[in-house]
């Protein structure tokens, strides 16, 4: 299963191993999921995990950023046919487009109006965990 996720899930799975958010983390790092990405959303994964109010270890920072360096799928996407209210979420989009992702997990469901995801699975953290687990791994259900 192809997944984009959205920076706020990423720190919040960092910050809280609990909880849907730390799962789907989880499963990035063991390779249960291939998370899906460009330079644009690896720049803000490394330019956020950064910062000093997180706290977060720089060395594991790095091996985990080192990690989606080797394992993510890296695409070229185009731009969105129509903007999204906030400008910053579209490489999101754009990238679940570009890679044909299953789902772009988001803790900011509301920010991907359904009229501009052209058909894109944008859901929240519980809900992925959710329809993972109907799913199945290979994704089969």
């Amino acid at each position: 299963m192809r997944i984009v996720l959205d920076t706020n899930v990423l720190v919040s799975g960092l910050l809280s191993p609990f909880g849907a958010p730390g799962e789907i983390v989880r499963m990035v790092s063991s390779g249960t999921v291939i998370l899906c990405l460009d330079a644009r959303i690896r720049s803000e994964y490394e330019a956020v995990l950064a910062r000093p109010r997180f706290g977060f270890d720089p060395d594991a920072v790095a091996a985990l950023l080192d990690y989606v360096d080797s394992v993510g799928e890296t695409c070229a996407s185009q731009p969105l046919a129509s903007r999204l209210p906030d400008p910053d979420d579209e490489p999101f989009l754009e990238v679940a487009l570009a890679c044909s992702a299953d789902f772009l997990v988001t803790g900011n469901v509301a920010h991907f109006p359904p009229e501009s995801r052209s058909g894109v699975h944008v859901v929240s953290p519980a809900e992925f965990i959710e329809r993972f687990r109907l799913a199945g791994p290979a994704g089969d259900g």
